[in-house]
């Protein structure tokens, strides 16, 4: 793996295919300076709230918090300084069989319009053969706040610069769904996923159904696998035939926001390599999308005291 401290972004992720010939898994780009320009989050944490927020604004504790909207009345994965754009700070990084990068960002009162210092916290760390994991967490201040924390990788598992992700095989382990209106903001229902496009109870390939959709997939799931006695369950699980490489991925958090790289359009990234509409899948585990103005979705406000934590386990098999 490679991980840069702008945005606390995971670069590349090479793993051997079946055969044993390496390749990278993870879509991005080759200098610092695309990644600085970059609007696509290839890789980055994001945050201090991923996903959307309705009217850029929400009420806590009667007072009403007016935030930065970058995407049309809307605030997307933060704000435009959002923590993908924004440098991190080293905290430690060790070697070994199982080594591992933590990284921290102190966000300050007010920032994109969120209240509340907010000391955050990430790790990587390679944690068995082909596997690593993603720990999170964020600790507030003076305030109370709201926090949803994504990692925003955009996997192809035939290589970064093989093309569309339609032939990839996707079982995701959530029978329902936060449907969204024409601006990609939940609605407040949660819907079955039974015989509608949406369905990956059973594994099926990204491009089955997508014609279905009017652009692709970018919705949250509702995950209900059991959890493990650490609360740990099962969320998603990527197959790609050509290479034989598979992705399972594991998570203690309640959502998972499928996103099939609608947006990409001629996006030059690492070695050249032109990504195209639905060249990489996102995965990102996270709470409910605009929870903070829909009082019934689990809440994301977090007081201080208490402790923002978020896990992620990734298994590569071949």
């Amino acid at each position: 793996m490679k991980i840069t401290n702008w945005g606390a972004t995971i670069v590349s992720v090479i793993l051997p295919d079946s055969k044993g010939n390496l390749g990278d898994v993870a879509l991005g780009y080759d200098s610092l300076a695309s990644y600085v320009n970059d609007t696509t989050y290839f890789g980055a944490l994001v945050g201090r709230v991923a996903n959307r927020i309705a009217n850029a604004a929400f009420t806590l504790d009667g007072k009403t918090y007016k935030l930065v909207a970058n995407a049309n009345t809307t605030m997307l994965h933060g704000g435009h300084r959002g923590f993908s754009r924004v440098i991190w700070t080293v905290v430690e990084h060790v070697g070994g069989d199982y080594p591992f990068l933590k990284l921290f960002y102190h966000s300050f009162d007010g920032e994109q319009g969120f209240p509340g210092y907010l000391d955050v916290y990430v790790t990587y760390q390679i944690t068995g053969d082909y596997e690593y994991q993603v720990t999170m967490r964020a600790i507030p201040h003076k305030k109370a706040t709201p926090v949803n924390l994504a990692q925003h990788t955009y996997w192809n598992l035939a290589g970064h610069s093989s093309g569309p992700i339609l032939s990839h095989s996707v079982q995701l382990f959530a029978s329902h769904i936060t449907p969204v209106d024409s601006i990609l903001i939940p609605t407040g229902d949660i819907a079955p996923v039974s015989g509608t496009p949406y369905d990956f109870n059973e594994p099926n390939t990204v491009g089955s159904r997508i014609s279905q959709l009017s652009n692709g997939y970018d919705i949250n799931y509702v995950l209900n696998s059991p959890r493990d006695a650490k609360g740990v369950r099962k969320a998603a699980v990527v197959k790609d035939d050509k290479s034989g490489r598979t992705m399972e991925l594991w998570t203690d958090q309640i959502g998972l926001q499928f996103y099939t790289g609608n947006a990409l359009t001629d996006v030059v990234g690492k070695g050249g390599a032109v990504y195209k509409a639905h060249a990489g899948l996102c995965l990102e585990t996270q709470g409910f999308p605009d929870a903070v103005n829909i009082e019934y979705f689990p809440s994301q406000f977090v007081r201080p005291g208490e402790i923002y934590r978020h896990y992620m386990k990734y298994k590569f098999s071949f």
